[in-house]
């Protein structure tokens, strides 16, 4: 692999076709430094964290664990082992409803009396030496491998096995490897604390990744509401040869299909992957756990969740251990203040409705949004006065209000025909529908409604 001499930030001024401008409200966390949760007394690891096959547990009830042992594996092509991540004994198998409606196994650990806690654990994942100019690369078997072995998947919210993501193919080789710092859902600030705070570990990850897929290119987006962190990946990424590029703050600026032709100029096929323009895209903390899981062997069982909103008293970006329960991070922000009213797994654009407060972090959770009763004043729905504000909002230039209401009326044939497989449920049309129709919940139910047909 062989990249040219660094551009430095430099800025996009192109913007993509669609999109909205919802109030960013990432003011209430983004000066916050991550801390680190405590160590709770009991975690339940879900043994399907990710898109594909489910994991089987490798462990059974009393067994001891320490962090980072393997709880859960599965030999299917598309899937990514699960680990411990916290060192104890292991309690009875039980089972959890996932934000998404999903419930699924989770193996229970019970918290022993050695955990490590505070900056030694901060220290351990995202800490010490991080080499890039003198970075022994290892062969893009070996990376493979100890991405596949640390389960790792792309953090920023699709949770795609990244081994799989990183496998080269020969007949669409890769030219650029994109790394995605935009997180542009409202709220959210967990992406930008990893790059002001742990820019290195991001760059070494993405050297790494390169290398993998053949890139010759290492190209980072980040917003323009967001130049602190694009300085210090700038600053830790010098003499490397990969570019940091500032594009303009619109949602979702971060999804895939409007990054990479911000970044490279090539359009993203309607049906297609970024690997059909040569490109692969990872999330800033995805690149981070690649260069943990590759230079010292450590497999993914921490992340940061930003836990925000009006209706959390203190908002924060916690470092937690996966399996942590929603309820317990939300307590570490200072529990909810009084008029609490909602609270999302995510945050507002795409998150999902959270209905219990024991449900377990998961490696995809980015944040946890508490909204409050000002916060969700509304309209009431009315019908659909064909003012075309969505499809004027939709980055993927379909009519999202077709889709929507061919769902709602079961034309399924006529769905499909609208290309309700090509919407990614950014939110962008419900956003902006004067009649407060629920586009998105509409097409989910539709898309879910087809695949089990």
């Amino acid at each position: 692999m062989s990249l040219a001499q660094p551009a430095g930030v430099t800025t996009t001024r192109r913007s993509f076709a669609g999109g909205i401008h919802p109030p960013s409200s990432k003011q209430l966390a983004r000066d916050q430094p991550i801390e680190v949760v405590p160590t709770p007394k009991l975690v339940r690891v879900p043994l399907l964290q990710h898109v594909g096959a489910l994991c089987e547990p490798v462990v059974k009830s009393r067994d001891e664990v320490l962090v980072g042992d393997l709880v859960g594996k599965s030999e299917a092509p598309v899937s990514a082992f699960v680990h411990a991540s916290i060192s104890g004994k292991v309690a009875k198998e039980s089972a959890a409803t996932l934000p998404n409606g999903r419930r699924v196994p989770t193996v229970p650990i019970k918290a022993g009396d050695e955990q490590l806690e505070g900056q030694e654990l901060f220290d351990d994942i995202y800490g010490g030496e991080w080499p890039t100019l003198r970075l022994d690369l290892p062969t893009a078997d070996l990376i493979l491998q100890s991405v596949r072995d640390a389960g790792l998947v792309g953090m920023g919210g699709a949770a795609f096995p990244t081994h799989i993501k990183l496998a080269l193919n020969p007949d669409r080789p890769i030219d650029t490897l994109v790394v995605n710092g935009c997180e542009c859902e409202p709220y959210l600030t967990a992406d930008y604390r990893l790059m002001l705070e742990a820019p290195r570990p991001i760059i070494t990850g993405a050297l790494l990744a390169a290398s993998a897929v053949d890139a010759r290119r290492i190209v980072i987006g980040v917003e323009d509401d967001k130049r602190q962190a694009a300085e210090a990946l700038s600053t830790a990424a010098e003499a490397t040869g990969i570019e940091v590029r500032v594009v303009k703050t619109k949602y979702p600026q971060g999804s895939e299909r409007q990054l990479v032709p911000m970044l490279t100029g090539n359009n993203v096929p309607a049906n297609g992957l970024p690997l059909d323009v040569g490109v692969v895209v990872v999330n800033v903390a995805t690149a981070a756990a690649i260069a943990r899981a590759v230079l010292r062997g450590k497999p993914m069982t921490h992340r940061i969740v930003t836990v925000t909103g009006r209706g959390v008293e203190t908002p924060k970006n916690l470092l937690a251990p996966i399996g942590i329960s929603y309820g317990e991070l939300i307590e570490a922000a200072g529990g909810l203040s009084s008029d609490a009213a909602r609270i999302l797994a995510g945050g507002p654009m795409m998150g999902f409705t959270l209905g219990d407060l024991d449900t377990p972090v998961t490696k995809g959770t980015s944040g946890i949004t508490a909204l409050t009763r000002d916060d969700l004043q509304q309209i009431e729905e009315t019908s659909c006065i064909r003012c075309g504000l969505c499809a004027d909002a939709c980055p993927l230039n379909l009519v999202p209000t077709r889709i929507a209401l061919a769902a709602r009326k079961g034309a399924w044939s006529l769905a499909e025909r609208y290309h309700i497989h090509a919407c990614m449920e950014c939110g962008c049309c419900a956003y902006q529908c004067p009649a407060q129709i629920p586009l998105v919940q509409l097409i989910r139910m539709g898309k879910a409604h087809l695949a089990g047909a």
